[in-house]
């Protein structure tokens, strides 16, 4: 089969949403090239298990890819991402130079040719992510083993965003909770969760592609049997209580998730919430003040910050 490859050259601060766009307009998976993820590698950083002599990189901004078969029609999906695009502005995004481009793909280099540059990569001190091909034995005996098949569209865990909110668990999961994984994609949060002593884990994710990412990275890690996977809009509906809530979402969408975090938490729970560029992190301090959340500890990871809060535990 033929595919087309349809790339948007944007900022670090646009890719999530570019991605999302793509993957709406049809995308059969999104490939994400930054400059500003491949210029905070260091070898050994985190025990990476990376030749970064070998990985290609860009100099500024980011590349988001999507791929599309040759049964869709190609103008329209480049006219709809185009839009899309621009229209970012009005969120308070800055996605230029946004331009949109597109060539053509033989199947077999896009399924096998990207995953010589993967690696099992160390992301906290005892988490490890480990592509589901690699035969990868644990360091030490604490070590968790999160298998993952990043030719998935929804990332290996590796983004900054991302290694916030593990960090963020690994600082604050104590075992037992209740918790609430909101925007679940890959669904790398909830198995770290899991494997670190959650005792029930609901994740949820409006795109029913995201799901079932999600629900095919669970069977990579058999040992993970309390993660429900549904999609849902956000905490919309949702009657659970729980312990804590972890969030890797756009700052625009956490903005509106906080009351209904409040709400599904119990007294003294905890909300997670990360994929905050840092010049959007006084509006989410600000709104989670306004709920009466009590912020107890912001992480940051180059231009990302993420954010722990805590429902107070007296009545309101």
């Amino acid at each position: 089969m033929k595919w087309t490859e349809v790339i948007v050259q944007t900022s670090n601060e646009a890719v999530s949403a570019v991605s999302n766009i793509l993957q709406e307009a049809g995308s059969k998976g999104v490939k994400i090239e930054d400059a500003a993820d491949y210029k905070k590698l260091r070898a050994g950083q985190f025990g990476e298990i990376l030749d970064l002599a070998e990985i290609p990189h860009i100099e500024t901004g980011a590349l988001v890819t999507g791929y599309y078969p040759e049964s869709m029609p190609i103008d329209d999906v480049i006219s709809q991402v185009t839009q899309q695009v621009k229209q970012l502005s009005r969120y308070g995004l800055d996605a230029s130079p946004g331009k949109v481009l597109q060539k053509p793909l033989v199947e077999t280099q896009w399924q096998t040719a990207w995953k010589k540059y993967y690696h099992p990569v160390r992301i906290t001190r005892n988490l490890t992510v480990v592509p589901e091909w690699e035969n990868y034995q644990k360091s030490f005996p604490e070590e968790k083993i999160l298998k993952l098949d990043p030719g998935m569209a929804f990332g290996t865990g590796t983004h900054p965003t991302t290694q916030l909110c593990l960090q963020a668990l690994e600082m604050f999961l104590r075992g037992g909770e209740t918790l609430i994984d909101v925007g679940t994609g890959s669904g790398v949060l909830s198995i770290a969760a899991s494997k670190m002593g959650a005792n029930k884990i609901l994740a949820y994710d409006l795109d029913e592609v995201a799901v079932q990412s999600a629900l095919d990275n669970l069977q990579l890690n058999p040992d993970v049997k309390n993660v429900t996977v549904q999609a849902n809009d956000l905490l919309s509906g949702i009657q659970v209580r729980a312990d804590m809530i972890v969030a890797n979402i756009l700052a625009e969408i956490i903005e509106p998730l906080i009351p209904q975090a409040k709400a599904c938490l119990k007294p003294g729970g905890v909300f997670i919430t990360s994929g905050i560029i840092k010049e959007k992190l006084p509006n989410i301090c600000q709104g989670l003040k306004k709920d009466n959340f009590e912020i107890i500890e912001i992480l940051q990871m180059k231009d990302w910050r993420a954010i722990v809060a805590k429902r107070p535990l007296e009545k309101e």
